[in-house]
């Protein structure tokens, strides 16, 4: 403990730190459940916004189609992954949470982009959820700190079993936003990795 530093005070910035994340992650599955209101409200005029494969007038959709979802139950599958992971995620900050996620979406939209089946529609944040779990899952072993690991390890046990959607093996389901968000949370570890101090 330095100098000046009262438990107190420690306690106090770990609680308002919680507070911001969830927060932040709570605003944000508001959004995303006040926007399917209005897209089921309004005759799904929002599916519009979803990312149909290799036409370049599509390109503007990746980030919108992250934020939209084909129905209720389609959203409720993302709403409680998304929310923990998007919790810890921001327990390093609000501007780490915006970075890790503008990295996943743009990623896995590309993915998406790419190699989507022809004359498909894709939406959801479940890209967001794959790269976040990839991110939180390999955060620690690229900053090399402990308790990193460890939270990794505990996201890995109760997460991992969604690593089966990142194979082409369900129909109906893109693959493609999932394998992309997934490295595209590995690709923002490895970019925001934290610096490590020159002895």
């Amino acid at each position: 403990m330095t100098a000046g530093t009262t438990p107190a005070r420690t306690g106090a910035a770990r609680g308002g730190r919680f507070k911001t994340a969830a927060l932040l992650a709570g605003g944000w599955l508001a959004l995303l459940w006040l926007l399917e209101f209005y897209d089921q409200s309004n005759g799904n005029v929002l599916d519009t916004y979803g990312i149909s494969p290799r036409d370049v007038s599509e390109l503007r959709d990746l980030i919108p189609a992250a934020f939209l979802h084909f129905g209720y139950d389609h959203l409720a599958a993302n709403s409680v992954p998304l929310f923990v992971l998007a919790f810890l995620t921001a327990l390093s900050g609000a501007g780490r949470l915006i970075a890790v996620s503008a990295v996943v979406i743009i990623v896995s939209g590309a993915g998406v982009w790419l190699l989507a089946p022809p004359h498909s529609v894709t939406a959801g944040a479940s890209g967001v959820v794959f790269g976040l779990f990839g991110y939180l899952l390999v955060r620690g072993f690229v900053d090399r700190r402990v308790v990193d690991v460890v939270l990794g390890l505990i996201v890995a046990a109760v997460y991992g079993s969604i690593l089966w959607g990142a194979l082409p093996n369900q129909s109906g389901v893109s693959w493609q936003a999932h394998l992309f968000g997934l490295l595209g949370g590995v690709l923002a570890a490895f970019a925001f990795r934290t610096p490590r101090a020159v002895k």
